[in-house]
């Protein structure tokens, strides 16, 4: 599972998510709300928060399509740096 940081950063841009709902991992981004100028602004929320940069691969629109698939996106570029 991710890490508190992770779920407070992606909370931020998903307006349709109540407070108090549970964050799955398998919830789709779209449909919380994660539009595509939320996604570049998550991005770079993400990339400072972990000190990470987006490239190549980890651009692909995929891996914004649940919080499960972008965590594994995030702490495998976290490997890598």
């Amino acid at each position: 599972m991710w890490d508190t940081g992770f779920e407070e950063e992606l909370r931020r841009f998903l307006p349709f998510l109540p407070p108090e709902e549970e964050l799955a991992p398998d919830s789709a981004l779209r449909d919380l709300g994660l539009d595509s100028l939320a996604t570049v602004e998550l991005l770079a929320a993400l990339e400072s928060r972990y000190d990470v940069r987006f490239v190549d691969d980890a651009l692909n629109p995929a891996n914004f399509t649940t919080p499960g698939v972008l965590w594994r996106t995030v702490d495998g570029i976290r490997v890598t740096v």
